[in-house]
């Protein structure tokens, strides 16, 4: 697409869009396994998350409980990696599951419902610094990010989340052998369109791989705190 022809469509795009800017929702991320006889209820948690307009909800779940018999047919070692990340910039030398991290900044066990409500409402609360919309079409996604109240210039990262809204497991080994579970906003793939530093608007395009639902994560680099989300449209 020509500069002038790109310019236009990202204008015709987002003078809709902008009107529309607010806080975006709280970041919900659930570190859950198949494995993990203790993580049923987070993931029942996750189903209500689900349904939340002013929560984004994702369930990654993690590959370190399927030596004990039964292997997580969504893990991805990616996912253990980043909540390894999250506990390294805790100070915290140990993971564990359920857990569920809040804008990518506080971290509660993933059954205890009121710490974590009480956590969602303090974000709901909390001023805005930057604002994201986003739009779709087909599977190319134009991003506009901006800084509404950043204390400095830092780095973060537009992160592209696609998730499959419901998926259906039937165990049959391990620690939950004979259930059959289903899970909310399973985290498939993760894409990232590009570094922000922070300073000034600017406009990302990325082309998804498959239709599957799409949130977008403005988060600091390095698995730093997320500071603004939407869903894409």
């Amino acid at each position: 697409m020509k500069r002038s022809a790109l310019t236009t469509f990202l204008a015709s795009v987002f003078l809709s869009a902008s009107s529309a800017w607010a806080d975006g929702p709280v970041v919900v991320e659930l570190f859950t396994s198949q494995g993990c006889s203790s993580c049923p209820p987070a993931d029942a948690i996750m189903h209500d998350l689900a349904m939340r307009d002013d929560v984004i909800g994702l369930a990654l779940h993690v590959d370190y409980w399927d030596y004990i018999g039964w292997k997580d047919e969504y893990a991805d070692p990616a996912h253990t990696d980043r909540q390894r990340a999250y506990a390294r910039r805790g100070g915290r030398s140990m993971i564990y599951t359920p857990q569920m991290v809040i804008n990518g900044q506080q971290d509660v066990v993933g059954a205890k419902s009121r710490d974590l409500n009480r956590l969602i409402d303090a974000h709901l609360t909390a001023a805005p610094t930057a604002s994201v919309s986003a739009q779709r079409s087909g599977n190319t996604v134009t991003v506009r990010v901006a800084p509404v109240d950043l204390a400095a210039a830092e780095n973060y990262d537009v992160v592209v989340v696609q998730y499959t809204p419901l998926r259906h497991a039937s165990i049959r080994r391990g620690e939950l052998a004979g259930h059959d579970l289903d899970y909310a906003n399973v985290v498939e793939e993760w894409h990232n369109a590009g570094g922000w530093s922070g300073s000034a608007e600017q406009d990302f395009q990325i082309e998804l791989s498959s239709d599957l639902p799409a949130v977008v994560l403005i988060q600091g680099t390095g698995n730093g705190p997320i500071i603004a989300s939407t869903r894409v449209k």
